[in-house]
């Protein structure tokens, strides 16, 4: 797993690759600006131990963005989903949901259309600045595409890469989209933000982030970043990457490390003011075969959360140990191993699988947890370029029964 993609990244390389392409109007902007979406269609099914449901999900993402001018540029993104075979009902109540609707309801089931993407960009050399509705990429405040609609942020961010081989970001966001309301419609706009590890969290006067990217020596990479949701908690993250190669076999090692602290105002008595976690992690590759072995543990201190808060976000969610698609691993006070093995059969289809093993100890009771995988992708080529299928099954086993299956298929135009 990379740490961040770094879509900003992206923009001020874009930025410099199309400066030939600058606009000399302002009409010729717009006119040859570039229009790009994806098609989607998914399908979700789960047994949560006592029940299964599932979900047909299909949507559209449909973006805009002008040529630059004078190094501004403007971008637009829709999206837009309906599941028109849905039965039940949500609920506030989690006892009270029933059918697809309710079983998905915080993650899937959302119907309807929302702008997403509506920012200004300004690029001048290696800085590039954006202010509006945005899709984030960074190590603390990240959006994820896991799902049929994919979180968004409204606020300001900036990335500079003048220092060599090094990536600054710094960012403040004010609104956050989620996925879906909770209530059947599409995520709205609002001053609360999704995480990757723990309930939402509410930030009225909301959010900053800071990060830097250091590749340097040869094979290294260092990240640093910080956020901070104004009076509630200051996240921070650090990892050591190291990939190297001995003839055909490649190979990483890999530390992070999650700190939290929360703010007095919201610290009960008798609860602590901070938690932590850390991950190690090793992997090997072998003529299309890779895997890796990872081990993370969250501290057994007692907040409020419950976890580790991994960052803003459904996409800032980092730990090495994570399975393919359900998440147990920030509590306090759990110790998790995971370990995957997958095989690129060609350059455009892989499979793999995954087994991951977490011991909650912050009970009585030690609970634990097994997630055992399965996963595979295949990109097409030729008439059908740019359409993708993916399938992810998902099995429960130990103290907790029940599995997920995920059937995707998207085109991208």
């Amino acid at each position: 797993m990379k740490l961040a993609k770094l879509s900003l990244a992206a923009i001020v390389v874009a930025g410099l690759a199309s400066s030939s392409f600058a606009a000399d109007t302002l009409a010729d902007a717009f006119k040859n600006g570039s229009v790009n979406g994806e098609l989607k269609a998914y399908y979700f099914s789960k047994d949560d131990g006592s029940k299964t449901e599932d979900l047909f999900t299909t949507g559209v993402t449909l973006g805009y963005k002008t040529a630059s001018f004078y190094g501004l540029s403007l971008g637009l993104t829709f999206q837009g989903n309906s599941s028109p075979f849905a039965d039940g009902a949500v609920n506030d109540t989690p006892a009270l949901r029933t059918g697809g609707k309710g079983m998905f309801q915080g993650s899937e089931y959302g119907t309807g259309a929302q702008l997403s993407e509506a920012y200004l960009a300004y690029n001048i050399g290696k800085t590039t600045a954006m202010v509006g509705r945005m899709f984030l990429d960074t190590p603390l405040v990240a959006s994820s595409g896991s799902r049929m609609t994919k979180d968004s942020f409204e606020g300001a961010a900036i990335i500079n890469t003048d220092l060599p081989n090094t990536t600054l970001i710094a960012g403040y966001v004010q609104k956050g989209q989620d996925r879906t309301d909770g209530k059947g419609s599409i995520g709205k706009f609002t001053k609360t933000f999704a995480t990757g590890s723990a309930d939402p969290v509410p930030a009225d006067d909301g959010a900053f982030t800071l990060a830097a990217i250091n590749k340097s020596i040869t094979g290294l990479t260092l990240t640093a970043a910080y956020a901070y949701a104004n009076d509630l908690i200051q996240i921070s993250y650090a990892e050591v990457l190291y990939e190297g190669k001995v003839g055909a076999v490649g190979y990483n090692l890999a530390g992070q490390y999650y700190y939290n602290k929360f703010d007095n105002a919201i610290v009960s008595p008798g609860e602590d003011d901070s938690i932590n976690a850390y991950g190690l992690k090793a992997g090997a590759s072998f003529k299309g075969i890779n895997g890796y072995v990872a081990y993370s543990k969250v501290s057994n201190d007692n907040v409020a959360t419950g976890a580790v808060i991994s960052g803003l976000g459904n996409g800032a969610d980092l730990l090495y140990t994570n399975p393919v698609i359900n998440g147990a691993n920030y509590g306090a006070d759990v110790e998790a191993y995971a370990a995957d093995l997958n095989y690129d059969i060609t350059s455009a289809a892989n499979v793999g699988a995954r087994y991951v093993e977490t011991k909650d100890k912050s009970a009585a009771i030690t609970e634990k947890v097994s997630f055992t995988s399965v996963y595979g992708y295949y990109k097409f080529d030729g008439a059908l370029k740019g359409l993708k299928l993916g399938v992810e099954y998902e099995d429960l086993g130990k103290d907790k029964d029940g599995n997920d299956l995920w059937v995707k298929a998207g085109y991208k135009f």
